[in-house]
């Protein structure tokens, strides 16, 4: 499959089949997130794979306790290193760029988990506050998404897009 049908066949997966991903995929997943751009090269994330599913239930529970998130076997709650790049960026690196860049992570781990033939949903709404409580995460770790990934029930149909002609403004030749 070319990039532009991997790119439109993605979708969000809420319904995950009850098998376990092999170590070696998830890896793939990471591997691809960490070879998204960055402002500076300056890679500010850092990646938890969640199995245990008590700690997923924890979590879960910070995210609008959103049922379907407990059939997926891994969760993988990417964060931004807010410091990171602030030497360089100062405050934009540490309230913009830092989360630009996880943004970029997250979307290769959508379409690398696509091309394995694996499903995930990008989660983002969820209580910051104890998620970082739950992780113990440092001061300047943010966590910026939860992201189930399974084996999917079924491959949903195409979500409508906005027209081209609405989204686009070409400028010059």
């Amino acid at each position: 499959m070319d990039f532009i049908e991997l790119a439109q066949s993605r979708r969000s997966i809420r319904d995950f089949r009850q098998q376990a991903i092999p170590k070696e995929d998830l890896v793939k997943l990471i591997m691809a997130a960490q070879s998204a751009p960055s402002a500076g090269n300056w890679q500010p994330w850092h990646f938890y794979i969640i199995s245990d599913k008590a700690l997923q239930r924890e979590i879960r529970n910070q995210c609008g306790n959103q049922e379907f998130m407990m059939d997926a076997p891994v969760f993988i709650v990417v964060c931004a290193l807010t410091n990171q790049n602030r030497s360089t960026y100062g405050k934009r690196g540490k309230a913009l760029y830092c989360i630009q860049d996880t943004a970029a992570a997250i979307q290769n781990i959508l379409l690398c988990a696509k091309s394995l033939g694996l499903g995930a949903c990008w989660y983002g709404a969820f209580h910051e506050k104890n998620v970082r409580k739950i992780l113990r995460l440092q001061k300047n770790t943010r966590p910026v998404a939860v992201i189930p990934v399974g084996y999917p029930v079924a491959n949903p149909d195409p979500t409508w897009r906005r027209p081209l002609e609405d989204s686009v403004t070409f400028i010059g030749d």
